[in-house]
């Protein structure tokens, strides 16, 4: 069993995910998309940027989902945040429930330090 405690303090890193508001996915489907990109963030930060996925990791692994207009506006912020040299994760559903295989659903950025990752994702609304 793995039990996971936040250190005392302000929260210096953070992991963004946003969901296309354009699709219809149920809650459970959501879910799992954003656990997807997730995952897959920050296993690119743990290869890419350890010493930022350490310290997330270290602070209780702050995570927040906001919504993307579409496809168009994932893609746009994928190429910032990967201009920015952060660690990002674009999410395709296989299409084994709800969508057609290939359906492109999230977008992970992060972790990272939240000035970063706010230039990338900090005007977009909570999911």
């Amino acid at each position: 069993m793995t039990t996971v405690r936040a250190r005392p303090g302000p929260m210096e890193y953070k992991l963004v995910v946003a969901v296309r508001d354009d699709l219809d996915l149920s809650k459970g489907k959501m879910a799992v998309q954003v656990a997807h990109a997730a995952v897959a963030a920050a296993l690119d930060a743990k290869a890419n940027r350890p010493r930022w996925f350490h310290a997330w990791l270290g602070e209780g692994q702050k995570k927040v989902v906001v919504r993307a207009a579409d496809l168009d506006e994932l893609r746009a912020l994928e190429r910032k945040a990967i201009e920015m040299k952060l660690p990002t994760a674009l999410i395709e559903d296989a299409g084994l429930t709800e969508l057609p295989p290939g359906t492109t659903t999230c977008l992970g950025v992060g972790p990272g330090p939240n000035h970063l990752v706010d230039a990338v994702t900090g005007h977009l609304k909570l999911g």
